[in-house]
């Protein structure tokens, strides 16, 4: 049965979770380090609160990937769910800071547990030449969410404890919407026959892998960690521009983002998925380049628009990859996919910062245009893995190493 804008039913169900998962967080996230400050912590302390949901993420994500081989996704899913669900509520109740930064910790576990499995879940239901639109429309349920949390979160101006007890209540619904919305779908059935999960080695040996290993770390090192934490500290400290045109900027990269994650899906698609790769992480590098040498206003928001044009390319056609090489078979090869975006997103602020201290913004943003070109470089020796024509068995395993 087909779902929603001709994907399966099952994407249409994955995207109602991942927009209330996504809801929620955009909640909290505001409310978070204040909260931290609360106990009497330095910045820093505060700032450690969001670094170990992240890392957190990051360690766990080879041991989830084997837990999705062994259990299946749909129990994965909703287990992590609850245990993000759960970790909140009592976050929420913390009396002590490292309280606090031991619950925060555990919800990394239970979210890398629910963005493992529901990204293997994902990939396995869609069809290879839908496979970039399914990307798109999930990552774009992802977006909304957090455009919409903070905008939701403002009802609970009056307490910071209440933003984590109303994403402890997002998430119920979510792990609710998923279990309900997936329980007749075969694919997403603990019994569904399964071929064996596609080993780690023989992706890593893949070269179309390998690039969407580097896309993914490059889109998440520059265009979101570089972006977040130096180009709000560029704006008012270089073009001296008021905090409203930071959030000014980065409503434009959401807004850019959101309305082309859907046409890069299906170009992805069509045309294949390198050159959407590609093409976006040049547009991105190419933001980077403006920014420091176009120093107004209106450099800011065309380096913007570059950015929201690379992020929705990079947000949809290296997982289109990922998914074409792992074929519905490797919880492993996905997490390990995960984890080279969430390494970028973690070393993206510490490694870009940490430039601009040292040798200014101008080689900061340069640094991280260079990775992006990097990335490129590896797109562009790596082998196309879209199927034109829907493929047989015995050429989608054939093309699963290359």
């Amino acid at each position: 049965m087909r779902g929603w804008r001709g994907l399966p039913s099952e994407v249409r169900a994955l995207v109602g979770v991942a927009f209330m998962v996504a809801l929620g967080f955009g909640l909290v996230a505001p409310a978070l380090p204040l909260f931290a400050r609360h106990f009497g912590v330095s910045k820093a302390a505060a700032g450690a609160v969001v670094s170990a949901f992240a890392l957190m993420r990051l360690v766990m994500a080879p041991f989830v990937g084997r837990l999705v081989n062994a259990f299946g996704e749909r129990f994965l899913l909703a287990t992590g769910i609850g245990v993000v669900a759960v970790s909140s509520a009592l976050a929420g109740l913390s009396q002590t800071y490292w309280q606090l930064l031991a619950l925060r910790g555990l919800g990394g576990l239970g979210s890398i547990m629910f963005s493992v499995s529901a990204a293997s879940l994902l990939v396995r239901v869609t069809p290879d030449h839908q496979r970039g639109q399914a990307q798109g429309v999930w990552a774009g349920s992802f977006l909304l969410g957090m455009i919409a949390g903070p905008a939701v979160g403002t009802v609970a101006t009056f307490s910071l404890r209440a933003p984590f007890f109303l994403y402890a209540g997002t998430l119920v619904v979510a792990g609710l919407l998923g279990l309900g919305a997936l329980r007749h779908s075969e694919l997403a059935a603990p019994s569904a026959t399964r071929t064996a999960p596609l080993a780690l080695t023989a992706a890593l040996r893949n070269r179309a892998y390998l690039a969407a290993l580097a896309a993914s770390f490059a889109g998440d090192f520059a265009l979101v960690g570089a972006r977040s934490s130096v180009l709000p500290q560029f704006v008012t400290d270089r073009l001296h521009l008021g905090s409203g045109w930071v959030y000014a900027a980065f409503l434009v990269v959401s807004l850019v983002s959101g309305v082309l994650l859907l046409p890069a899906g299906r170009l992805a698609d069509t045309r294949g998925r390198r050159p959407v790769i590609g093409v976006g992480l040049l547009i991105g590098a190419g933001a980077f380049v403006i920014l420091p040498s176009a120093e107004t206003a209106v450099g800011l928001v065309i380096a913007a628009v570059l950015i929201g044009v690379a992020g929705a390319a990079d947000s949809v056609a290296p997982g289109a990859v990922m998914g074409d090489v792992v074929a519905g078979r490797g919880g492993t090869v996905v997490a390990v996919f995960q984890m080279s975006g969430d390494l970028g997103a973690v070393l993206g602020p510490i490694v870009a910062g940490r430039i601009a201290d040292d040798a200014g913004y101008g080689i900061s943003f340069l640094v991280s245009g260079a990775i992006c070109l990097v990335a490129v470089v590896a797109v562009a020796f790596a082998p196309e893995t879209l199927h034109r024509t829907p493929p047989s068995p015995l050429t989608a395993a054939a093309s699963d190493v290359t």
